[in-house]
């Protein structure tokens, strides 16, 4: 009887903790409901659309729709047709069970960027995608380690180191040694993207992996080129379907890491020994030297561990953005004569000479022309924040898409730069048409952002622009004419963590 009264108070215990628990999760969802009702009154929140799926419970039907044009290019053009088949410019989608927001709307994009900018974070599933490659750098960290990323890394942007254009024609002069002169067909992708991990390098190493060179040191930095770019693709894929992309073991992938973790790691520890006045017994002299970003950022103090994130950070942006930038301009170029014409007739005024800073700023139709490549082709095409609170935004809700939504906390919210790029309410009925005439009157806010904005705008922009404008200079003064080559199917993207052009820049160039 005694353990029978045992057995019974025990489990009675049980139960009342079971009850009490979940009588405490019943008020907690309770309270969150009505504070979440709250916040929807307050603010005048109405529904938004959410995507009509075949598969309801976890969207695999999209899934397996962008697993199929990712691996085909058309990606990016069908997220612009489920847009229009919405006939909506915000709407909510399922990804593998997981139910998020998609907007175009330049107002969201503000708030999401800059006036509710502590309402929002990097997704978790970013950080975990690049985290085993870039750390903790200023792509990957949100709050006081992000701005303690940037504070650190702004002063080595300014005017003097952006306006040095000596690297660049080292290297240009490379990649135009490489084009053929008889006119017969060269890929200028590939070479576009090793000419800015050269000059990325040399910016950030002091030495330059020189892929455009034949020799020992130029096959290292193949080396190097390589495990990064595989390193990348497979983070990209890794950010865009979570951990479906881990499944399997992949030996390459974790090769690829190792191999630029080392490479980078290398020159880091010279850069703090030199810091510490142990390379080669002595500190090199500081006047007239050449400006090299590691060594900067080794005499803040920061440890190697840091200092090699940020490196890999910055290169990322340094290589990927600008090389894939030049590869759509010269797609376009091939098949626009009529701006390749007007293009080559501004550049001539400067001659044969090398260009200045100030001369490139001041050859208008170029900035119309590469501002109209990163409208149609916007080489980051989406991003996405995730709420760290229950908040709002100030579109997207009722029939009209005129009210605010509810985002709740934890929910991730894509914005879609491609699509809002591409809005002819916002840029006119002839939105899909490449056209630089247009950057003559049009003066844009949130509708164009090639490069983000608000606090986390890319502060490399700069340089991504003067090299992307130098090397297209330097190229349109040695050839005058070009031509597409092979067959001219339509131009398609390829995603990694970024976007370039499906089966390269087949073209021919004839010599000035």
């Amino acid at each position: 009887m005694a353990v029978f009264d045992t057995k019974s108070s025990s489990t009675l215990v049980l139960l009342c903790v079971g009850a009490t628990f979940c009588i405490y999760r019943l008020a907690l969802y309770v309270i969150a409901a009505q504070r979440r009702n709250k916040i929807i009154r307050d603010n005048g929140c109405k529904p938004y659309k959410n995507y009509p799926h075949k598969d309801p419970i976890f969207g695999f039907d999209l899934f397996a729709e962008n697993l199929r044009l990712s691996k085909t290019g058309g990606v990016l053009d069908i997220i612009v047709d489920r847009y229009a088949r919405l006939n909506t410019n915000t709407f909510s989608q399922l990804l593998l069970g997981e139910r998020f927001i998609n907007t175009s709307e330049p107002e969201n994009v503000k708030a999401l960027l800059a006036t509710q900018f502590k309402d929002f974070a990097l997704p978790s599933r970013r950080k975990a995608a690049l985290g085993p490659i870039f750390g903790h750098g200023i792509f990957t960290t949100d709050g006081a380690a992000w701005e303690n990323s940037r504070s650190l890394l702004r002063p080595n942007f300014v005017r003097s180191q952006i306006g040095d254009l000596e690297t660049f024609e080292h290297h240009v002069s490379h990649l135009i040694a490489k084009i053929p002169r008889d006119g017969s067909t060269v890929d200028l992708q590939p070479l576009f993207f090793c000419l800015t991990m050269d000059s990325a390098t040399e910016f950030l190493f002091g030495q330059s992996t020189n892929t455009l060179l034949e020799g020992e040191t130029s096959a290292t930095g193949e080396k190097f080129a390589d495990a990064f770019t595989y390193a990348t693709e497979t983070a990209g894929l890794t950010a865009r379907v979570g951990k479906l992309a881990n499944l399997f073991p992949n030996k390459r992938y974790e090769d690829s890491v190792k191999f630029v973790h080392d490479f980078v790691g290398n020159y880091v520890q010279s850069a703090i020994d030199m810091r510490n006045g142990s390379f080669n017994g002595e500190k090199k002299a500081e006047e007239g030297k050449k400006y090299i970003f590691l060594e900067e950022l080794a005499k803040t103090g920061v440890g190697k561990k840091q200092i090699q994130d940020e490196l890999l950070n910055v290169l990322l942006a340094g290589r990927d953005t600008t090389a894939s930038l030049l590869a759509y301009i010269f797609h376009i170029l091939a098949r626009r004569p009529d701006v390749f014409a007007k293009l080559r007739a501004e550049v001539e005024t400067l001659g044969s000479e090398r260009p200045s800073f100030e001369q490139i700023k001041s050859l208008k139709y170029l900035q119309y022309t590469l501002n109209e490549v990163l409208r149609l082709h916007p080489i980051v095409p989406a991003n996405s924040r995730t709420a760290v609170r229950d908040t709002t935004l100030p579109l997207g809700g009722g029939p009209d898409g005129k009210s605010p939504i509810f985002v709740k906390k934890g929910q991730m919210v894509n914005y879609q730069v491609y699509v809002m790029q591409r809005r002819k309410d916002l840029y006119g009925p002839d939105a899909d048409e490449f056209k630089p005439e247009r950057w003559e009157q049009f003066r844009p806010s949130w509708q164009y952002l090639p490069f983000n904005g608000g606090p986390r705008i890319c502060i490399g922009q700069q340089f991504a622009l003067t090299e992307a404008s130098y090397t297209t200079i330097r190229l349109l003064q040695s050839f005058k004419d070009i031509a597409p080559r092979g067959e001219d199917a339509p131009l398609l993207e390829i995603l990694t963590l970024t976007n370039a052009v499906r089966g390269g820049v087949p073209v021919s160039l004839t010599p000035a």
